[in-house]
């Protein structure tokens, strides 16, 4: 069905925008169009080498724009599982392969987030979001094994 298609793509782009959002405020909704600015210092291994801040937890403290942010990675990359899953041919460890597409995206996308000036890219994050995945579909998971055992 092309409405599947089209949803996932729809929500890659929507996180691609945000992603190439700086500055972005989850709490300020006028910060959400400021204009994108590429870190033209920044290379591949720059952000990727051992020892980078790719690699460090947040600089940031723990306050409710920081909560939001993370309830954000959490449902939208959940939702994103749940389009990959949906986007499969039926075969045998589709919730796997979901789950690695949202991986594999959250980790180009953290990428991506730490060539724009005023953003940061983490692996962190690719964990949180591959965690948004992996609960909402094994929540799938659970809600299509009880369907058929009834």
């Amino acid at each position: 069905m092309i409405l599947k298609r089209v949803l996932l793509i729809l929500l890659l782009l929507a996180i691609s925008k945000f992603s190439h959002t700086p500055h972005l405020a989850v709490t300020d909704p006028s910060s959400w169009d400021n204009s994108s600015v590429w870190d033209h210092h920044a290379t591949l291994w720059s952000i990727l080498h051992p020892g980078s801040e790719f690699y460090t937890s947040y600089s940031y403290g723990f306050n409710l724009e920081f909560i939001l942010r993370k309830i954000a990675h959490l449902s939208f990359f959940g939702m994103l599982g749940l389009l990959f899953y949906w986007n499969l041919k039926e075969q045998k460890y589709r919730y796997v392969k979901a789950g690695l597409c949202v991986a594999a995206f959250a980790f180009l996308d953290e990428v991506h987030q730490a060539f724009i000036i005023g953003r940061d890219g983490r692996i962190v994050d690719v964990a949180i979001d591959s965690l948004g995945a992996a609960i909402l579909l094994f929540v799938l998971y659970k809600v299509k094994k009880t369907a058929t055992n009834v």
